[in-house]
C-alpha cells in the first residue's frame, strides 16, 4: 500500500462527515431563506472550514504522491473542488467524497456495489440539483422555482428525463445545472437497465444450469443401473442343457417294451 492509499484510507470517513456537514450548512440558507443574518454567517463559516479541509486533503495527497503531475491528471474533480469555491452552486462538488465511501459500505459483489453506487448517486444528484437550481433561480426575473420543494420536483422530473415542464430554469447557471442533471440521469438510467438485464440473464442461466444438472444426474443413475444389471447377468453361472423326460422318451429307450 502506497503512502497516498494509506492517507486516503485514514481520511475517507472524516472527509465524508465533513461533506455531510457542508451539505447541511449549504442547504439551510436555501431551505430557510428567512433565517437570521447570524445563522447565515455561521453556515458560511462552516462552508469555508470544509473547503479548507478538502484543500488540505488534496495537497496532502499531492505531496505524498510519487508522480505529482500524473496525480493531478487522475483527479481533476478533486482539483475542481478546490479551485471553484467562488461559484456557490459548484461548491456542491465537495460532496464527491460521499461517493467514495460507498465503495466500502456496498456489497462485496460487483452487482451489489453497482446498486449501492446508483442509489447513493441518484439521491445525491437529486439533492444537489434541487439545492443548486433553487439557489440560483430564487428571486430572478421570470423565475418559477422559488422554493426547495419546487427545486426537488424539478430535479426529479429532469433527472428521470420526464420533463414535466411546469418548472424550468431561466438563468444561465440554472440551465447548466439542468444539462448536468439530464446527462447524469441518462447515465444512471443506463446503469440501472444494464444491472437489471444482467440480473435477469444470471437468473435464466442459473435455472438452465439446474435443469442440466438434474438431467445429468438422471443419466448417471440410469447408466449405473444398466451397469449393475449387466454385472449381475455376467456373474450368473451357465446352466447345462437337460434332455426332456416323459412317457414318449421312456418308451423309445426300452426296445423290449416296443416289440
Amino acid at each position: 500500500m502506497t503512502r497516498v492509499e494509506r492517507w486516503e484510507q485514514r481520511s475517507e470517513w472524516p472527509l465524508s462527515i465533513a461533506a455531510v456537514i457542508f451539505l447541511i450548512a449549504y442547504a439551510l440558507p436555501i431551505a430557510i431563506p428567512t433565517m437570521s443574518h447570524a445563522s447565515y454567517e455561521a453556515c458560511e463559516v462552516v462552508v469555508r472550514i470544509t473547503w479548507v479541509g478538502f484543500a488540505v486533503d488534496y495537497f496532502a495527497r499531492l505531496g505524498l504522491s510519487e508522480q505529482r503531475w500524473a496525480f493531478v491528471k487522475r483527479h481533476p474533480l478533486d482539483l475542481a473542488v478546490i479551485l471553484l469555491p467562488i461559484l456557490r452552486p459548484l461548491r456542491l462538488l465537495r460532496l464527491v467524497a460521499l461517493v467514495g465511501v460507498l465503495n466500502r459500505v456496498g456489497s462485496s459483489t460487483l452487482r451489489g456495489k453497482v446498486v449501492t453506487y446508483v442509489v447513493g448517486a441518484t439521491a445525491l444528484l437529486i439533492t444537489c440539483g434541487a439545492l443548486a437550481v433553487t439557489d440560483v433561480e430564487r428571486g430572478q426575473p421570470g423565475a418559477n422555482i422559488e422554493n426547495l420543494g419546487d427545486g426537488f420536483w424539478w430535479a426529479i422530473t429532469t433527472m428521470t428525463t420526464v420533463g414535466y415542464g411546469d418548472r424550468y430554469p431561466v438563468t444561465t447557471t440554472g440551465r447548466f445545472v439542468a444539462a448536468a442533471l439530464m446527462v447524469a440521469g441518462i447515465a444512471l438510467l443506463g446503469v440501472v437497465t444494464a444491472t437489471l438485464a444482467s440480473w435477469l440473464v444470471e437468473r435464466v442461466a442459473a435455472a438452465t444450469d439446474d435443469e442440466q444438472a438434474v438431467t445429468r444426474a438422471q443419466i448417471e443413475h440410469l447408466t449405473t443401473e444398466v451397469r449393475r444389471l449387466a454385472d449381475e447377468l455376467a456373474a450368473r453361472p451357465s446352466q447345462p442343457e437337460q434332455a426332456p423326460s416323459g412317457p414318449s422318451t421312456a418308451r423309445s429307450a426300452d426296445p423290449a417294451a416296443t416289440s
